[in-house]
């Protein structure tokens, strides 16, 4: 990944061009509508240009079948008496080496492409491990995201800050049903389940704001699990770390039995405090319950 992050900010091919001429198509010429297209950091700008090359390869062989559809269609209309009529032809070498070799090389070249880049962007690893990550736990609820930063001592509710500049390390789970937690202009998204932890790595370019969402369904509140994700200079960054410092709430343990209950619309929440290992206690929780259904159906 650490190859691929820097060099993606340098790299201005000519996909920079259709993905620009896709995004202005679909959005109205408002990118701010399609930020896949608009990625503001380099692992969602590595996904995409990654997206654009699978897609130009694949028009190798889409754009010659329209062409040669339409060109068949003049050439054979029935007012052409001049085209060649042939109708015991039956078989062609070269044609049948095209129709099957050129998809098999597309196929290999697509294959291979995405096999590399898939380890590359790998979310479990580290974008530069020279740099120290900030740390941030995320727990997903019905119908909101909790966003614990274990070094800092505090905990918000739907409302992810960090630093522009510096990498971004989370560790997901959910006390709930099956998550998925995505930022569409910084990276890919990835499941948060309960019981389990998933990693994903993010960084920002420059500071700007970001939507974040749950893409799996997740019950009737599932439209309204939004978050926003906010990334600042790091004078802001601590000025709004001593922000949330000066909440009278407090995350401990009966705090967050209340905020797990189901809510719609949840606003943004700062805790001063948070419970010691409240992230691994919520993951283990699942676990002891099934290790002990697993003992009685063995019994």
């Amino acid at each position: 990944m650490d190859g691929m992050v820097k060099q993606a900010p340098a790299d201005r091919s000519p996909r920079m061009a259709l993905a620009l001429a896709a995004a202005l198509s679909v959005s109205g010429c408002d990118l701010s509508n399609a930020p896949v297209l608009d990625p503001k950091g380099p692992i969602a700008l590595a996904e995409r240009d990654l997206l654009f090359t699978a897609v130009v390869l694949m028009l190798i062989v889409v754009i010659p079948v329209f062409v040669m559809t339409f060109l068949f269609a003049w050439r054979y209309r029935a007012s052409n008496t001049k085209a060649c009529y042939t109708p015991d032809w039956t078989y062609s070498v070269p044609v049948d080496a095209v129709v099957w070799l050129v998809p098999a090389a597309i196929v290999i070249a697509l294959g291979t492409l995405l096999w590399r880049n898939t380890h590359k962007l790998d979310p479990y690893r580290p974008i530069d491990p020279s740099v120290q990550p900030l740390q941030v736990e995320v727990i997903a609820q019905d119908w909101k995201w909790l966003f614990i930063y274990p070094a800092q001592g505090i905990a918000v509710v739907n409302q992810l800050v960090f630093p522009s500049g510096t990498p971004l390390s989370l560790r997901i789970t959910s006390d709930t049903v099956m998550n998925s937690f995505y930022i569409p202009a910084l990276g890919g998204q990835i499941y948060a389940m309960a019981g389990m932890q998933t990693r994903l790595h993010l960084l920002a370019d420059a500071p700007g704001r970001f939507a974040g969402r749950n893409l799996q369904y997740s019950g009737s509140g599932f439209s309204d699990q939004h978050f926003e994700a906010m990334a600042t200079s790091p004078d802001e960054f601590n000025a709004w770390v001593a922000k949330v410092k000066q909440s009278p709430d407090k995350l401990d343990a009966a705090g967050y039995q209340a905020l797990a209950a189901r809510s719609r619309g949840h606003p943004v929440t700062y805790y001063s405090s948070v419970a010691p290992n409240l992230f691994d206690t919520i993951i283990a929780k699942y676990r002891g319950d099934g290790a002990h259904a697993h003992q009685q159906a063995a019994q």
